[in-house]
């Protein structure tokens, strides 16, 4: 029986995430498998990748063949490189502790270069945020100063027009004054009138 380690669809459309298996080459993308060998998520940035390296290099040292998509996904986990090590203890040209260190010292490195490029994608969409704001501002400054004449000139309309009608309820106020005047002689002359 060929067995091949390659990925199973799973998750919704639009939004795929795979499982990385073990499987019967005959049998069906999405069907039967003979263990699961991880995860893949290529929706976050960077991809999630989660792979028991143990069991994929036992299922590599038995003759399964990984398809290209898989295989890219096993030389990042440092699945393939493990195995090559295992190789040179069958040979006798390593032990056992020797590939340990080198597996354990390639992982740091790639843990080192994972996080960077994570601090970059961080770092670069903390710019654009503030990019992003900085130009906002700019937008509702230039805003701002093209509807500062417009109010000015409102202003200065609501100017007029409020002196305007103040200059109407003053125009009044000076009449009125006269008016008292007229009624304060007359009420004079009857109070006069009424003492006779």
């Amino acid at each position: 029986m060929p067995v091949k380690i390659r990925l199973q669809r799973h998750g919704k459309k639009g939004k795929p995430f795979y499982w990385v298996v073990a499987a019967d080459s005959r049998a069906k993308r999405d069907g039967k498998f003979l263990e699961k060998l991880g995860t893949y998520n290529p929706n976050t940035n960077p991809a999630t990748i989660d792979v028991n390296v143990d069991n994929s290099v036992k299922w590599l040292q038995n003759g399964a063949q990984p398809t290209d998509t898989a295989r890219a996904i096993l030389s990042y986990k440092g699945v393939l490189l493990k195995h090559h090590l295992l190789g040179g203890v069958r040979k006798g040209a390593l032990t056992e502790e020797q590939v340990e260190e080198k597996f354990n010292a390639w992982l740091e490195e790639k843990e080192k270069a994972v996080q960077a490029k994570r601090d970059g994608l961080s770092k670069a969409q903390a710019e654009a945020k503030a990019k992003a704001l900085e130009a906002e501002k700019e937008a509702n400054e230039k805003r701002a100063a093209a509807a500062l004449p417009e109010v000015e000139e409102e202003a200065v309309a609501e100017g007029e027009e409020v002196a305007a009608e103040a200059a109407t309820e003053e125009a009044p106020a000076v009449e009125e004054p006269a008016a008292e005047t007229e009624e304060a002689p007359a009420a004079e002359a009857e109070a006069a009138k009424e003492e006779e």
